[in-house]
């Protein structure tokens, strides 16, 4: 056995002991031997094997792996260029702590820095945001190397994962591998055995529970919590803690537990006079909370002074307000429970009762003659069209703002990109999602160039299992997301069209066509029966216009304003 098909094997198997059930591969020659060795385990019913041919796609697949399953996915790419294509989804999976782990093939060392093809400097071509980097030297026909392989593996999964340290994330691998690089015909024993721990048990394990010691956040009473971007037992926690203290409750899609929480949360909070009358005493951040201007002003401590709640050492203070950082472990009810301000608590609930009111009667009078549904229609419509046990994933940009917008019903699982909150990998995360979960009916909703971004995510050879995923692609010709900013102001139309709505003119179709994917046009009238739970992978495109985006994101938030400061008669609000 020559030595880079004895590293390969010695190193797939420690990664399937310690759970590793999910590996991506982009095809290359450097990462043959990991391929192989792969290959060959899928084969034998040990883990399951996705190929990808483009390695921003395969990495983002194995994100989506991660997140659909809760268990760390393997991703594995050729040398060179190869590597630097799996950097943005290694900054998504540090910024949302999902443990990733990237296997990247490179030359031995007496091949660099000497003008080999294919090579660049891959030694901590991802900087601080691996949990762990190793550069595993290239094996040699020598005994003393399978403990340092295998207790390697260990220590990637086990900082992965963030067993010791409580902070998951990815982690690089860098294995040098020497020709040759297929497995040879020589049935030679190696100089030691290669065998793993008896009864299959991993190299190194770690036991008990990183638990630290915690306390409690506190029982102010005037406490109104905001829930961002955080792991999913996090969210639960907080949500419990929220409901036993009676403390109104603002969050993003992703962590909204329903029925709870402040509905229309953004647009109550950017009423500044009803807020300037509703101040609470604290508020209270868990997690990182990135979609709305306005809930980053509260979270800011110009409201009312912010205590933050983190599962790791980057906690969410972008305005440096932060008064007290407490871990996740703090989020235990305090004694006595259920102390919190029933009219501060009263006064949010029904102000978002009466926002949802408002948002529905505005949304379902801008239908009124238009010969396109807008951007917040479309998302609205197909909130409520997802059946309730589905998976749902959003697209970064404007599809998961307009959800944070709305109060609509959420299916019980919601997962977006919010660690860095890029389009990149969009398809291949929802597609890797969808597989990692493994059960159920998915749903991808996102923008038109979210989905173009990453449109090779839907070349998929013939023997790729295929998940039972429906994209829907709603679709403004452009970069929607940017008439609602600063940019998108009228004295800047001169540059907007072309610098930043950037209309492109593709057709979905067509492009669903090249990849053999099923493909549907679909009116808001009809998205129930679009949507459908069907098997297998589809297309589901809602033509959108995006000209009304500005004007009707103010209209909704002078409407809401009005309403809670009883500008506007109650009677016109009743119609949610």
């Amino acid at each position: 056995m020559n030595p880079s098909t004895a590293l390969s094997r010695v190193l797939v198997d420690e990664l399937v002991r310690h759970g590793v059930a999910e590996a991506v591969v982009a095809p290359g020659s450097r990462s043959a031997p990991l391929a192989i060795a792969l290959a060959d385990a899928a084969a034998r019913g040990r883990l399951r094997l996705h190929v990808r041919i483009d390695e921003r796609s395969a990495a983002f697949t194995a994100l989506g792996l991660a997140k659909g399953a809760g268990v760390p996915a393997v991703v594995v790419t050729t040398s060179g260029t190869a590597v630097a294509n799996m950097h943005p989804a290694v900054l998504e999976a540090h910024h949302s702590g999902v443990p990733l782990v990237a296997l990247t093939a490179d030359r031995p060392a007496e091949l660099r820095g000497a003008g080999a093809n294919q090579t660049t400097d891959q030694v901590g071509v991802f900087g601080e945001s691996v949990r762990m980097f190793t550069d595993v030297p290239a094996a040699e026909q020598r005994s003393g190397q399978v403990a340092y392989w295998r207790s390697t593996v260990s220590r990637a999964v086990i900082a992965a994962c963030g067993a010791v340290s409580g902070d998951p994330g990815p982690v690089h691998l860098n294995v040098c591998l020497r020709e040759p690089l297929v497995p040879d015909d020589v049935r030679d024993a190696w100089a030691e055995a290669l065998d793993g721990r008896a009864d299959g048990r991993p190299w190194t394990v770690v036991t008990g529970r990183r638990e630290p010691a915690g306390g409690s956040v506190g029982a102010e009473a005037r406490t109104v919590m905001v829930i961002g971007d955080a792991p999913a037992g996090v969210v639960d926690a907080a949500w419990a803690l929220g409901e036993q203290q009676r403390w109104p409750v603002v969050a993003e899609p992703q962590s909204r537990r329903l029925p709870g929480g402040v509905a229309c949360g953004p647009l109550v909070v950017a009423a500044a006079d009803w807020l300037d009358r509703h101040r609470p005493d604290r508020v209270l951040v868990v997690g990182r909370p990135t979609l709305s201007r306005p809930v980053a002003q509260l979270v800011s401590g110009g409201v009312a002074p912010v205590d933050v709640v983190t599962t790791n050492p980057r906690w969410a203070d972008a305005a440096g307000g932060a008064r007290t950082v407490y871990t996740a472990a703090d989020l235990i009810a305090p004694e006595p429970s259920g102390s919190g301000d029933a009219k501060l608590l009263t006064a949010w609930t029904a102000a978002g009762e009466r926002a949802q009111a408002v948002v529905n009667r505005v949304l379902d009078e801008s239908a009124t003659g238009a010969q396109l549904p807008t951007g917040l229609s479309a998302v609205r419509s197909c909130l409520r069209a997802v059946p309730s046990d589905a998976l749902l994933f959003l697209s970064s940009s404007s599809v998961v703002r307009d959800a944070n917008m709305l109060a609509e019903r959420l299916p019980e699982t919601v997962l977006t990109n919010r660690g860095v909150g890029g389009i990149d990998g969009t398809v291949s995360t929802a597609m890797g999602a969808a597989l990692g979960r493994g059960r159920g009916p998915a749903y991808a909703v996102m923008g038109d160039l979210a989905f173009l971004h990453d449109a090779t995510g839907l070349v998929l050879g013939p023997d790729e299992a295929r998940p039972d995923l429906c994209i829907v692609v709603i679709n403004d010709d452009g970069g929607g997301i940017f008439a609602l900013l600063e940019q998108g102001a009228p004295r800047h139309a001169a540059t907007f069209e072309r610098v930043f709505g950037t209309p492109h003119g593709v057709d979905v179709e067509a492009l669903c066509a090249a990849t053999h994917t099923p493909y549907q046009l679909a009116e808001l009238d009809k998205l129930d029966a679009a949507l459908a739970p069907e098997p297998g992978l589809r297309v589901v495109e809602i033509r959108v216009d995006r000209r009304s985006h500005r004007e009707l994101h103010a209209r909704l938030h002078e409407a809401v304003a009005a309403a809670l400061t009883g500008s506007l008669p109650a009677a016109s609000c009743r119609t949610a």
